[in-house]
């Protein structure tokens, strides 16, 4: 994954992070999408309480948030969400809480 944060038109951050994203099946939607809601302490409904810590969501139910799982990152692993690490996420988490959702653009790609 790569993070830039740019502040008018000019980038102050850039950030390269390992992901896992969907695995075969379960693929992570492709485009460019605004976040649609955060939650720091989710727990899927659909995947038995499975934690997805500083979860940033787009796209319905697709989300980039946290892994336990980091051995795994790199790799395609998921239901179809972006995995990052604690730390990772964490950041990204507090970005998009500093910029906010519609200044914030999620850019998927293969």
């Amino acid at each position: 994954m790569f993070l830039e944060v740019k502040e008018g038109g000019k980038t102050k951050t850039a950030l390269i992070w390992k992901v896992s994203t969907g695995r075969k099946g379960l693929d992570t939607p492709q485009g460019s999408f605004n976040p649609t809601w955060l939650d720091a302490n989710h727990k899927s409904d659909e995947y038995e309480d499975a934690p997805m810590p500083y979860a940033v969501f787009f796209s319905g139910g697709y989300a980039v948030h946290a892994t336990e799982f980091t051995k795994r990152l790199g790799t395609p692993a998921s239901h179809g969400c972006v995995r990052l690490s604690l730390e990772n996420a964490q950041t990204f988490f507090n970005l998009v809480k500093t910029y906010g959702m519609t200044n914030t653009k999620i850019v998927i790609t293969e």
